[in-house]
């Protein structure tokens, strides 16, 4: 059984950045060194241990979040190695949600970039202490200063350098540990010869000043320590590691390293700053929950010895070991064959084997205890986001958001035998990512999925087809257009049926609003005196979400409006729950002609990276792209950044016509911004092609 020292030595952590900042790559050069494995993988070359998927190693990306276990001096290190591309951001989220620490990695040229802010909002969101890695420091136009600069500057973080690189480029032979007063320089390209001396006197006045600013930093991480300090204007170099670390987990700095994961350069010392920096499970609160239905608080300490929670961040179909669930457990202890409780779904399921991971291979758990994240086979109903605790005490955990899919495809099973392997495999992968959605068209029965991004959907058809074996036509990618109003309005809807027997009865009086944008749909009863009887109000409310799913006036789902129901009537007789929900369907649909109708696009926040010489023409393409250019920075190398606001129907193919463009040098990233109003040309065409 484990108790709250070994608690002490465990970190769980998250390596997350922009896309190609080298996450991967410095995560394989870790297993390295701490042994976890013995030959170091190489992303380009398609070999990485944490990219075990096929799609993933053929485009040489991180897609999903993979979970290992290591050992560094006497601390166990649990790392989840999460994607850069926005298209799956949702695993970053969901990894962040459930990590007690996170080394945000950065390319030492092109810095803070945009996904780079993503994840820092989403650490942020979460309260999740981070280091920082400043990675790449051989490649020419590397600048730690600079990349320091943008923390501060685009992140509002408080950097504080643990250590500074002795020459940049190709001249990049070392590091200055300022934290330990040595230096450290590399003999070899392997970075396995490594020389420790003490700091070369040319550099001891640089050395001085990041010495001062270090200490300085760490006195302010309690009363004591800064009182300590004015007084004897140093402090000892435990006590500068107490200020740092209480600091670096009240989220209030940030300690940086610098090095290139690639040439094996400065990943020790990184592993030194995780392990003294970063926290175990007992240095954060205690995680917070509700008693199930109910609005009261519960507490659960990380204590094996307290009762079992844990949530479920992650589902996964394993080719050899079935459903894989994985779990982060807050506290207690969970041991295989035993029952537990999934507090969101109310439901009872049995552990039958518990595992710890190593990517996509494994081994075998007799118990797992508090801090630990596992893989868990035999829960058959558990989704991420779902909370797992003991039979009788149970408790529920916050669950993770996701946002809404922007872009849709139809996919038509070639065969019979492919429809029914297609509803199995999107079942299977809709379990395994949350913000991948599938459904059937009413009217066209095709079946529709959706995604993040083209790239997301690409991946998941790929998926289809590779690891379900399934043939199927796909069609053009479509963008999630939403519906809503843009004035209030009132109507009535009446349905009357008169048969032989029991006729049928619904009658109701509605005003519809336009409400603030991501509010969604929100229904507000004021009948009063009961002129439509209590229990056919939520009739009226169905029927009225109903017509808003399918869509009013172009089928498309709509969004952001406020409906207060007014008035109404009802026959002792004939009333019924289906005439009432007729009749609300009836008055919103009604209600929504007279009330300005608009659609609403999904518009995206597109960062291109080009050369200066190709500027005119890449400015000139998102102009004509309905694109709003919202600034344009310069970079190194003379490379300019365009911030721009471009709808997403645009930006179909974008891909091809930037590398066209920038004669294949321009890079760009784009993510979900917002939903906004289309032009009244757009508008007419959505609205004739749907009729």
């Amino acid at each position: 059984m484990a108790d709250r020292q070994d608690l002490k030595k465990i970190r769980n952590i998250g390596i997350a950045a922009h896309i190609d900042a080298g996450k991967t790559t410095l995560t394989e050069r870790v297993l390295y060194y701490t042994g976890k494995s013995h030959k170091i993988g190489e992303v380009h070359d398609g070999t990485a241990t944490m990219d075990w998927m096929v799609q993933e190693q053929e485009r040489g990306i991180t897609i999903t979040s993979a979970a290992t276990t290591c050992y560094w001096k006497d601390a166990i290190i649990n790392i989840i190695d999460t994607p850069g591309h926005v298209d799956f951001t949702v695993e970053v989220e969901r990894s962040l949600r459930i990590l007690d620490g996170m080394v945000a990695v950065f390319c030492a040229v092109a810095g803070v970039q945009p996904q780079s802010e993503t994840v820092w909002r989403q650490a942020n969101k979460y309260g999740v202490p981070r280091l920082a890695f400043v990675n790449k420091m051989d490649r020419v136009g590397a600048n730690y200063e600079r990349v320091i600069g943008m923390l501060r500057d685009n992140l509002g973080a408080k950097p504080v350098m643990m250590n500074y690189p002795i020459g940049t480029e190709d001249q990049f032979k070392g590091i200055i540990d300022i934290l330990n007063t040595k230096e450290f320089h590399f003999g070899d390209d392997a970075g396995t010869e490594i020389v420790e001396t003490d700091i070369d006197p040319s550099r001891k006045a640089l050395f001085e000043k990041l010495r001062t600013e270090l200490v300085e930093a760490a006195a302010e991480g309690s009363d004591a320590l800064l009182e300590t300090y004015m007084e004897t204007g140093t402090l000892s170099q435990d006590q500068v590691i107490e200020g740092i670390r209480k600091q670096t987990i009240a989220g209030s700095i940030i300690p940086a390293y610098c090095g290139t994961a690639f040439k094996n350069k400065g990943v020790q010392a990184l592993l030194d700053g995780v392990v003294a920096f970063l926290p175990s499970p007992i240095d954060i609160p205690a995680v917070v929950g509700k008693k199930p239905h109910s609005e009261e608080t519960e507490t659960r300490e990380p204590d094996p010895a307290a009762p079992m929670s844990g949530l479920v961040f992650k589902v996964q179909t394993d080719p050899f070991v079935g459903r894989l669930t994985y779990v982060r457990l807050y506290s207690g202890t969970l041991v295989p064959g035993t029952y537990v409780e999934n507090t969101t779904q109310d439901t009872r399921e049995r552990i039958s084997r518990i595992l710890l991971m190593h990517a996509n291979t494994r081994s075998e758990l007799k118990d797992a205890h508090a801090g630990q994240i596992i893989g868990v086979i035999g829960l058959k109903k558990a989704r991420t986001g779902d909370t797992l605790t003991v039979e009788n005490n149970p408790i529920l955990l916050e669950s993770i958001e996701f946002p809404e899919p922007v872009i849709f495809v139809a996919i038509e099973p070639k065969t019979k035998s492919d429809q029914d392997k297609l509803s199995q495999a999107l079942e299977k992968l809709g379990d395994e990512d949350p913000t991948f959605h599938f459904r059937t068209d009413p009217e066209t029965g095709q079946t529709i999925i959706s995604g993040m991004g083209e790239l997301h959907l690409e991946i998941i058809v790929d998926r289809l087809m590779r690891e379900f074996g399934v043939q199927a036509n796909i069609g053009k990618p479509q963008v999630a257009y939403k519906e809503s109003i843009s004035k209030k309005a009132e109507a009535e809807g009446k349905f009357i049926r008169q048969t032989g027997g029991r006729g049928q009865y619904g009658h109701v009086i509605l005003k519809i609003e336009p409400i603030e944008r991501g509010k969604g749909i929100e229904f507000v009863n004021k009948v009063v005196g009961g002129r439509i009887p209590k229990e056919y109000i939520p009739s009226v409310e169905k029927g009225v979400r109903e017509a808003f799913q399918t869509g009013i006036i172009a089928g498309y789902p709509m969004v952001d409006v406020l409906v207060t129901l007014l008035d109404g009537s009802y026959h002792n007789v004939d009333s019924s729950d289906i005439a009432f929900q007729i009749a609300g369907s009836y008055a919103v649909k009604d209600a929504v002609k007279k009330a300005g109708p608009v659609i609403l696009e999904p518009m995206m926040a597109v960062e291109v990276e080009a050369p200066e010489n190709k500027m005119g023409d890449v400015i000139s393409d998102i102009n004509s792209r309905r694109g709003k250019i919202e600034s344009i920075d310069p970079l190194a190398n003379a490379i300019q950044q365009i911030k721009s606001e471009v709808p997403l129907s645009e930006m179909f193919g974008y891909a091809t016509t930037l590398r066209s463009l920038t004669q294949g040098r321009g890079i760009y990233t784009m993510q979900f911004f917002r939903y906004s109003e289309v032009p009244k040309t757009i508008f007419e065409n959505l609205i004739a092609e749907k009729s």
